[in-house]
């Protein structure tokens, strides 16, 4: 068996201020092309302290490539977003630590392992890898940040295929013509209480415990990690955000946004310039993917 066919082995897991935007640098990113007529991915990223925050304890990490040729690979991504939490600028380095723990493990073992001329050893599913991932995350934060946190939140392209693994209440949306659908579920004690029926979306919504987590990354042994799979959505976009930018934009002005730009880095500009208008009242990240139609 192929070392990308035992990737994709079934593993059952529990589905589940304006002055202040800082786009990241157009020389990394690249000019992206209008999405009309694009027959690859086009990535779009952008951060913002907010408003009312002096520091960022947000953090991402991206990466995409392909190869074409004889021996062609079909396109692969990694996209991680993490918020972090804790006093003394505790967050920020957890989020930091958790983002380059989870990037290294699954870039080591499945992003390196694709151009190997040999299948190698068996190797673990990626369901597998990436529950791994933020398990080694986890204690990494509870090693070197006591007291510090994070959520994270890392969707993985591989072919046809996007392996997401959830910890807290960053989210990752699909986003269609017809919608934007969040995919995680918010470890949040509001949204217990949502899914128990005792409180309303919109009650949820205006809550003064939204913020409150049950579960994330560095806060202890009985971390929960949400792993599933989900089809490539060609013709639609995967955003990848921290809840200063979905706590503070509704869902169909994200949806409006995303849907009336010209590509996602124009988008994603256009998001933190929303969430810093409405107030910026936290930190804010976004990453923003366009899968081609077929």
């Amino acid at each position: 068996m192929s070392f990308w066919k035992r990737l994709f082995r079934k593993t059952p897991r529990p589905a589940p201020d304006l002055a202040k935007t800082a786009p990241l640098d157009a020389g990394i990113l690249g000019q992206a092309p209008p999405v009309r007529g694009v027959r690859r991915m086009v990535l779009g990223a952008a951060q913002s302290t907010g408003i009312e925050r002096t520091h960022n304890e947000d953090a991402l990490f991206y990466m995409i490539g392909r190869a074409d040729g004889q021996e062609p690979l079909p396109e692969f991504g990694i996209f991680v977003v993490a918020d972090g939490m804790g006093g003394h600028r505790s967050g920020e380095v957890a989020s930091a630590i958790s983002v380059r723990t989870v990037a290294r493990k699954i870039t080591a073992e499945t992003i390196v392992h694709l151009f190997d001329a040999e299948p190698g050893t068996e190797a673990p599913s990626l369901q597998e890898l990436v529950q791994e991932a933020l398990e080694e995350a986890n204690l990494a934060v509870v090693d070197r940040v006591p007291g510090g946190g994070t959520t994270l939140t890392v969707a993985v392209r591989l072919g046809q295929q996007i392996t997401i693994g959830h910890v807290g209440d960053s989210r990752a949306y699909l986003i269609t013509r017809d919608e934007a659908h969040a995919l995680t579920r918010d470890h949040s004690l509001v949204q217990r209480l949502v899914e128990l029926e005792q409180l309303t979306e919109e009650e949820a919504a205006l809550h003064p415990q939204r913020n409150v987590l049950w579960n994330a990354i560095g806060q202890g042994a009985n971390l929960k990690v949400d792993v599933f799979t989900h089809p490539v959505p060609h013709g639609g976009y995967m955003l990848v955000c921290s809840d200063g930018l979905w706590g503070t934009v509704p869902d169909n002005e994200i949806r409006k946004i995303v849907l009336g730009a010209s590509d996602p880095q124009t988008a994603c500009d256009q998001l933190v310039q929303a969430a810093n208008g409405a107030g910026g009242p936290d930190n804010i990240t976004a990453i923003l993917i366009y899968f081609p139609a077929d």
